[in-house]
């Protein structure tokens, strides 16, 4: 296990951190996998309010006594914005009672998502009134946010001056959020990257053509490596549900060097693959169609098609396009058949591209039974 330093906080965090959202009803297995984990090196925990029992089975593992020192462990719970401080002292209670600690290493406000989020943090007396008081009195440490928002949205947020870390999405396959990790590091802040295995493209059940194009790596391992060699980021979330799932994705953990010249030749063969098939038909991501009349995020809609059709990522397709109309805030948009042909965007494509044709392929290809969060 490598470890790497976790910008203005200073704590030397593990390339891998575990992620508890994935403990289902099982407090038992929660306590094995912890262990599990801090036997192969990882030293910092990452659990939220929002995920279910999450909260109070790492709660009663650490009740229970873990076999790394407390001051050796790091711990991090997450905990919405809300627009008034009592409600946040209510919060910061509960979470530390249910940790059983009487200190948290970082406490991160947990989707930051939109602008009344951003509005609550910002307000004098509200929300984060009752965080910088738990950092005065010793029960919080540092302070970060997570976010599953839009771009301006986050640069937004680092640029409040307010935080020491920020958790987000980005990935080989979704890199529209390097320029709010650029943000981050001029600002010295830690960067903690949320499930790259998951929502990175469900990578742990990859596709066949995606599994060749990938020849000698998997996907899986190429995307740790992606973002294992980029320095500014800290550490990557494993939300492993067993001890057995944390094999695979630590077995890169020791390499954090810069891409072999075999690796770079793979994502270039993938940028190749993407060019070829798609053709006059690929969306770059450059988000000037945006704002949509019916708001459909066409950009993370035809993001979609573009892995479907390039690597046969369907089933990642379909999974995250269920999330449209069915998870609010965090996955913002309708789907691709709202689209009312009104020619609103295709002035703005740089590509001319024939977006609401292309908005109705995507939901002919991937539409299927709603989805939503495995937690609010």
């Amino acid at each position: 296990m490598q470890y790497r330093r976790f910008g203005k906080t200073n704590l030397k965090l593990s390339v891998f951190s575990l992620g508890t959202m994935r403990y289902l009803n099982n407090v038992e297995t929660a306590h094995q996998t912890i262990e599990k984990a801090l036997s192969l090196g990882i030293n910092h925990i990452e659990t939220a309010r929002g995920y279910g029992k999450s909260e109070e089975y790492l709660g009663t593992a650490i009740k229970s006594g873990l076999s790394v020192p407390r001051n050796q462990l790091y711990i991090t719970t997450k905990i919405p914005p809300c627009a008034d401080a009592d409600t946040m002292h209510q919060y910061i209670d509960e979470s530390l009672q249910r940790l059983n600690l009487d200190y948290l290493d970082c406490l991160g406000i947990h989707g930051l998502n939109t602008r009344q989020h951003l509005e609550w943090v910002e307000t004098k007396n509200g929300c984060m009134q009752a965080v910088h008081e738990a950092v005065n009195d010793g029960r919080v440490k540092h302070i970060g946010f997570s976010t599953h928002g839009a771009l301006e949205i986050i640069l937004a947020a680092i640029n409040t001056d307010l935080f020491e870390f920020v958790n987000l999405h980005y990935y080989y396959f979704f890199q529209r959020n390097n320029l709010a990790i650029e943000a981050a590091t001029k600002k010295d802040m830690g960067v903690f990257i949320i499930s790259p295995a998951d929502k990175g493209g469900r990578l742990y059940t990859p596709p066949d053509k995606l599994k060749e194009l990938c020849q000698p790596f998997t996907p899986l391992e190429l995307n740790y490596r992606f973002l294992l060699s980029d320095s500014r980021i800290t550490t990557l979330s494993v939300g492993a549900a067993t001890p057995e799932e944390l094999i695979a994705p630590l077995a890169v953990s020791h390499n954090i060097n810069e891409l072999t010249t075999e690796e770079i030749k793979v994502f270039k063969n993938l940028e190749n693959q993407k060019n070829q098939v798609l053709e006059t038909d690929k969306c770059s991501q450059c988000y000037a169609c945006l704002p949509c009349p019916e708001n459909i995020n066409i950009p993370e809609v035809l993001r979609l098609r573009n892995l479907a059709v390039a690597y046969d990522m369907i089933d990642y397709g379909k999974y995250r396009y269920a999330m449209f109309e069915n998870a609010g805030h965090w996955f913002p948009g309708m789907k691709g058949n709202r689209c009312t042909e009104c020619g609103d965007c295709l002035p703005k494509c740089p590509e001319n591209l024939d977006i609401p044709a292309l908005l109705n392929d995507t939901h002919e290809r991937l539409n299927g039974k709603g989805g939503r969060r495995l937690w609010g």
